[in-house]
């Protein structure tokens, strides 16, 4: 997944970019309303960590907006405030959670995934795909009952495809799955982590479509 954190406070915002760094996600930072508005006209996010108190406005104002154009992006609010009011306010305004500070990173990691797997159409952490057996929110793979270990990358690809079964990522959907604004992509970034997938999963785990881009393959 691609995730936009907007939050001010430094040393919060490092922890939380550290923490989704971490469970193989890429992660933009940005520390303005204006910034973030920026950043989702320019990308195409998978879901949005929003403080409410920012130096330039309110993050519910923010989320009205995105809500009134119709960006039905998933979002997560985190805030320090944490009267019952202003969690009523957050979810009427079109959040999907809402996460009062100070929090546990782990707890942050299993909402983030319990939202996206909502967004994705199946809540169900267990899936089946074939010989594959995957936990969605232990990020663990099985293969004919035994584990697999994949990278932070080849994760974050395969929960792509996992995502979207059937439908066709393009290259560049897929870079931006798996970097944030000022990384460096190699050319051949996505060809090699999608020849290791096929190499750990099975060969007909992605399907190619010369040209085009690349699908989840068939059971």
């Amino acid at each position: 997944m691609r995730i936009l954190l907007i939050e001010d406070d430094t040393t919060l915002g490092a922890a939380v970019r550290d923490q989704i760094a971490a469970d193989g996600q890429s992660v933009d930072w940005v520390t303005r309303l204006d910034a973030a508005g920026d950043a989702v006209k320019a990308t195409s996010y998978d879901l949005i960590l929003l403080d409410l108190m920012l130096p330039d406005g309110r993050g519910i104002g923010f989320l009205k907006r995105l809500r009134t154009r119709g960006d039905v992006t998933p979002v997560i609010i985190l805030t320090a405030l944490d009267q019952v009011s202003d969690r009523i306010e957050g979810l009427n305004a079109g959040a999907d959670d809402y996460l009062v500070k100070p929090f546990d990173l782990a707890e942050l990691s299993a909402r983030i995934g319990s939202v996206a797997r909502r967004y994705s159409g199946n809540p169900n952490p267990i899936v089946t795909h074939g010989p594959l057996a995957i936990d969605l929110a232990a990020r663990s793979v099985h293969r004919d009952g035994k584990p697999v270990q994949l990278t932070a990358r080849e994760w974050a690809l395969f929960e792509a495809f996992l995502a979207r079964p059937g439908q066709l990522l393009s290259k560049a959907q897929l870079e931006e799955k798996l970097y944030t604004f000022d990384a460096e992509v190699e050319s051949n970034t996505i060809e090699v982590h999608v020849s290791r997938l096929r190499k750990k999963l099975g060969p007909a785990v992605i399907e190619t479509e010369r040209g085009m881009g690349y699908r989840l393959g068939k059971p």
